[in-house]
């Protein structure tokens, strides 16, 4: 059976990501300047200047997408704070719930319901099922939102401009699904997705995952890990039942289709080292900064 694409039209009305969309790319160049360049330390000058930006215009942006200055943004990704992460969230995922409600570290699996299709579906390849994607704008570039008619399915993003690929990515994951074309359905979604203030108890974001047993039980365990908390590969074995499968909980976490709502990106190596990522190291570097962000606060 073949994969069907339909298209609607565009209904969608003016988005405030744009603007969140807008600075990415020019935080997304800056990042990927100073880790290429990162021997010769770059001065924030050199930065400013690769980014055709001012120096006090490069503060800018950076307190304006992340609530934080370019200084604090990258030591917010070091390798250090990371290691801070893991030792003050060692048993994290054991103690998430005496968190509880308030704080900056709030609780994924409290704010997003998840709920589990049959594991019939996935092996069918999604036949039967319809999926409504559309192309919106969000803090870490253009993104792809999959959604059926409970929930999103899947998240991805576009990098230089090639809808074609990510959209074959979320058709390969499901190749009989039937795919529709329909930014008016999934512009909600794609709102609430990356506005976490809109998640609420209340009135929680839902998910739907697509996929193995096994795949599904790693995707539940990472929303366990709260917003600016990081965790490990092994960690997550761990509470899966599988302490020897960490390499087997790395592909499935490779394999979410839920980027940022369901949060591999806060999964590092034991050494603090920001490991591989589905889209690309620069991108994930980017989140985690920004999420320190949104907890912090604009730093002085």
């Amino acid at each position: 059976m073949k994969t069907s694409v339909t298209l609607i039209q565009d209904g969608e009305a003016e988005n405030p990501l744009l603007g969140a969309m807008t600075d990415y790319d020019k935080v997304r160049r800056a990042l990927a300047f100073i880790f290429e360049t990162w021997r010769d330390q770059p001065s924030l000058d050199a930065v400013a200047d690769h980014v055709d930006l001012s120096t006090a215009h490069l503060n800018h942006l950076f307190r304006r997408w992340a609530g934080l200055s370019p200084k604090a943004f990258l030591q917010a990704i070091t390798i250090d704070h990371a290691r801070r992460l893991l030792r003050d969230s060692a048993s994290i995922l054991d103690a998430s719930l005496d968190l509880g409600l308030s704080g900056p570290a709030r609780l994924h699996d409290l704010f997003v319901t998840h709920e589990a299709m049959s594991p019939g579906d996935w092996k069918a390849g999604g036949a039967g099922l319809t999926l409504h994607y559309g192309f919106h704008p969000s803090p870490f570039g253009e993104a792809i939102i999959v959604c059926t008619e409970r929930g999103i399915a899947g998240i991805g993003f576009v990098d230089e401009g090639d809808r074609a690929a990510v959209l074959a990515d979320m058709v390969r994951r499901w190749p009989k699904a039937g795919f529709i074309e329909n930014n008016a359905f999934t512009a909600p979604f794609a709102a609430r997705a990356f506005t976490p203030d809109l998640w609420r108890p209340d009135a929680p974001l839902k998910v739907i995952l697509i996929g193995s047993d096994f795949e599904i039980s790693v995707w539940k365990a990472l929303l366990h890990v709260p917003f600016g908390a990081a965790t490990t590969y092994s960690d997550i074995a761990s509470q899966v039942g599988k302490p020897k499968a960490a390499r087997a909980v790395g592909a499935a976490i490779g394999r979410n289709p839920i980027s940022f709502v369901v949060p591999c990106h806060r999964i590092i190596g034991k050494s603090g080292a920001l490991t591989g990522y589905h889209w690309g190291l620069t991108r994930k570097r980017a989140i985690l900064g920004w999420e320190a962000g949104q907890i912090s606060g604009p730093d002085s």
